[in-house]
């Protein structure tokens, strides 16, 4: 006889399975976790899932699998959401002083969604702050699909388990990441990279970062010499803005306000 079923992690609902597409051309899968702030749903994944000029990867939607029954999560649903309109995308990346930051927000409208969906979704009070303390070599966690493999009948993703590899905190060669020794595949990019934090409301978990790939050795003797086995995980403060709220055009009254104070 089977156990009964342990309570589930709410960082099982939080990361998600992205198939991206080209018109009804399936090209790649990755992962990916939900994000709120204010009254706004976003999906977060690595920017080239959403777009990748080095290797022509250039999908026009996505699609995302949800639970769509609380009391059945075998049951699912799919999520099609494009990723232009009018020409212009509708995901948002960022920049910062080292170039382009390889993680990606795409809004959700989850108005849309199925008033049975469960999911969960990290917030900015998962993001590290002042009190965080995270040492080298604290265990962390990646929840995602590698190789698209996960549990095909209730739709969760594998858990792979690493260390903190260098300082956190710090910018390795000068980027806006920190590098894990978790063992990763392709399929696993933008996955959340966590550490436990119990006293966090709705989900347990601290968001250390978004995994976006591996680093290899381009001299590697690849017959003697294994992989380095490391990863970049770009830290998460780039979620804060990318979710910020449009700054808000200047109404007639602000203008006429502004028209009298020069006159003065």
């Amino acid at each position: 006889m089977a156990p009964a079923p342990a309570a589930l992690d709410p960082l099982l609902l939080a990361t998600v399975r992205i198939a991206t597409f080209d018109g009804p051309r399936g090209l790649t899968t990755a992962s990916g976790f939900f994000f709120r702030r204010d009254q706004r749903l976003y999906l977060v994944s690595s920017r080239h899932v959403f777009f990748d000029e080095a290797i022509q990867h250039h999908p026009d939607r996505i699609e995302v699998e949800l639970h769509a029954d609380a009391d059945n999560l075998a049951d699912v649903t799919v999520l099609s959401v494009l990723l232009y309109r009018d020409g212009l995308a509708n995901w948002r990346q960022g920049q910062d002083d080292g170039g382009d930051i390889d993680v990606a927000v795409l809004e959700i409208d989850a108005d849309a969604l199925p008033a049975t969906v469960k999911l969960a979704a990290f917030t900015p009070d998962h993001l590290p702050g002042a009190g965080d303390v995270v040492p080298i070599g604290q265990p962390v966690l990646i929840p995602g699909f590698p190789l698209d493999f996960h549990d095909g009948l209730h739709h969760f993703p594998v858990v792979r388990q690493g260390v903190v590899a260098s300082p956190y905190g710090w910018r390795f060669q000068g980027q806006g990441w920190f590098l894990t020794d978790a063992r990763t595949h392709r399929g696993i990019s933008g996955a959340p990279v966590v550490v436990s934090a119990p006293r966090r409301e709705g989900l347990p978990w601290l968001l250390l970062g978004v995994h976006s790939a591996r680093f290899d050795m381009g001299g590697r003797d690849r017959g003697s010499d294994e992989s380095l086995g490391l990863n970049a995980a770009w830290y998460p403060d780039i979620l804060s803005t990318l979710t910020a709220p449009p700054a808000a055009a200047p109404t007639e009254a602000d203008m006429a306000h502004g028209h009298a104070a020069n006159a003065a």
